[in-house]
């Protein structure tokens, strides 16, 4: 009889939705019904010919990899699917063979394939499925034109240097391999101008990572930030290039590339020692510390100097012992550059692969971190040092405080090109501030800079999951809407996170 009940009720439903419209029906049971959202449109948006400028953030490198899957969720390549609704035509990349990642020049390797999660952390590729054969050679490129023009490593001067995607300047340390799969029948093409040839109608350029990256994932010690003035003629130069096509377009800034998970997922002090050990470490650096308070008390170096430079263990966890070159240089006094990191000195990630290892095997007071102090290039400095200069205290400014100036003033280019050229501006960095500190919430999804399982940062601790890149994508298009009149975002044309992966699978080829 209960089931009889249930039956008729259902008949009487199908009675009345056959007999009035869905919403009346709903309304009058006092259920709210959605609000219908409004077509899609590009506003005064022309995205026919997209074409997209950068570097590995462009072209999609997660886990420190190219491979197929990451370019087909690289965010050019989602928002060429989004503007496809919008009158936007084929967007072409120059896709990689396989998705095991890495590329070759005449069978020999160059870069070597990703990274994936072994467990326990990551880990090379064939650590986990054994050798491969790198598929992607640069005798066998695909051809061109790309829409996508994003190339690894490139710097803001680079995409106007001639000659940069040309396989015979690989030898001399002048091309870039990714860029030489880019140039095809033009070799001294520069990026730019590849752009240029192909008359785009709307550009998406994200440039200058790489300017204070890549010194700052060497610690500080590989090569230099490229100067201010460099770096702005350089913007200069590409906007008057792209500024001449007419196109249309969209920029972003870059983030504070010290707060990424290459930089904060290795504590300062990973060192543990029990009482007796830490009572031997401290003998074996009586003498350096004796050394510092005599320097100390001549007046050479300051008391805040010295308090820093003086070495100390103790039971539980301890501070690395680093080398510091921003310290005053007591190589006069026979005395090295050495201090225990703080809390605001950043380890890099690859540290943690011999922190705590012996540097040599027949020798255990040769633990690195502790008798064996880390080099500069394995720690990023973060403590601004006063230095007694011909008698007058001189703040040395540390790495970090670099590249945070640094870092400030690009973007106060980028936000001024952006505004000459009436693109849409996307404020990169605000939005991975909040990542890093957790505050935002998108699709459900609260995704933040934890390496591994936070769902933004791939395995790599710098390039974003293709997760990552749909979130970033989704925050180009509300820069666009809000600029040229678009409305991806109102009519429900962003892309849904959830459908983008966080890690690939070791099978994945």
């Amino acid at each position: 009889m209960k089931n009889l009940k249930y039956l008729f009720f259902s008949f009487l439903l199908l009675g009345l939705y056959s007999c009035n419209e869905v919403e009346d029906v709903l309304e009058d049971n006092g259920v709210p019904t959605p609000e219908a959202l409004p077509a899609l449109t590009a506003g005064t948006a022309d995205f026919s010919n997209y074409v997209a400028l950068g570097n590995s953030l462009t072209i999609g490198v997660t886990d420190n990899g190219v491979f197929i899957a990451t370019q087909e969720n690289s965010y050019p390549n989602i928002l060429a699917g989004q503007f496809a609704m919008a009158g936007g035509g084929e967007f072409k990349q120059a896709m990689t063979e396989d998705n095991y990642g890495g590329l070759s020049f005449a069978g020999n390797r160059i870069y070597g394939p990703r990274l994936v999660f072994n467990g326990s952390g990551p880990a090379g590729l064939e650590s986990v499925i054994g050798p491969i054969t790198v598929g992607n050679d640069l005798l066998n490129s695909p051809a061109g034109p790309f829409n996508n023009l994003g190339v690894p490593g490139a710097r803001s001067f680079h995409m106007l240097a001639p000659g940069y995607g040309n396989l015979a300047n690989l030898p001399l340390g002048l091309a870039n391999p990714y860029a030489c799969r880019l140039t095809g029948s033009t070799p001294d093409a520069t990026m730019i101008e590849l752009a240029v040839a192909q008359s785009p109608t709307f550009i998406s350029l994200w440039i200058g990572a790489n300017d204070v990256l890549s010194y700052a994932t060497s610690g500080g010690s590989n090569g230099a930030l490229t100067p201010t003035a460099t770096f702005n003629a350089s913007m200069d130069g590409i906007a008057a290039a792209l500024s001449a096509t007419g196109a249309q377009g969209v920029m972003a800034n870059i983030p504070y590339v010290t707060d990424i998970p290459f930089f904060t997922t290795v504590p300062h002090n990973p060192v543990p020692l029990d009482a007796a050990t830490a009572a031997a470490v401290n003998g074996g650096y009586a003498a350096y510390n004796g050394g510092i308070a005599t320097i100390a008390g001549l007046g050479a170096i300051t008391a805040e100097e010295a308090a820093m430079r003086t070495i100390t263990f103790a039971e539980g966890p301890n501070a690395v012992v680093i080398e510091d070159e921003t310290l005053t240089d007591l190589s006069a006094y026979g005395l090295p550059n050495y201090r225990q990191a703080t809390e605001n000195d950043l380890v890099v990630l690859l540290a943690s692969s011999f922190i705590g290892t012996l540097a040599d095997p027949n020798n255990p007071a040769s633990v690195n971190g502790v008798g064996v102090p880390l080099a500069d290039n394995w720690v990023l400095t973060g403590e601004d040092i006063t230095q007694i200069i011909t008698g007058a205290p001189t703040i040395v400014a540390s790495e970090i405080s670099e590249i945070t100036g640094a870092t400030d003033s690009i973007n106060d280019k980028i936000s001024t090109i952006a505004t000459q050229l009436g693109y849409a501006h996307f404020d990169a960095n605000d939005m991975f501030q909040q990542i890093f500190s957790g505050d935002i919430t998108y699709n459900s999804f609260n995704p933040n800079a934890s390496l591994v399982f936070g769902g933004m940062i791939s395995l790599d601790g710098v390039h974003p999951t293709s997760r990552g890149y749909a979130l970033i994508a989704n925050e180009f298009l509300k820069a666009i809407d809000e600029t040229f009149g678009s409305n991806f975002e109102a009519s429900g044309n962003l892309v849904d996170i959830g459908d983008y992966p966080t890690n690939y699978s070791p099978m994945l080829q």
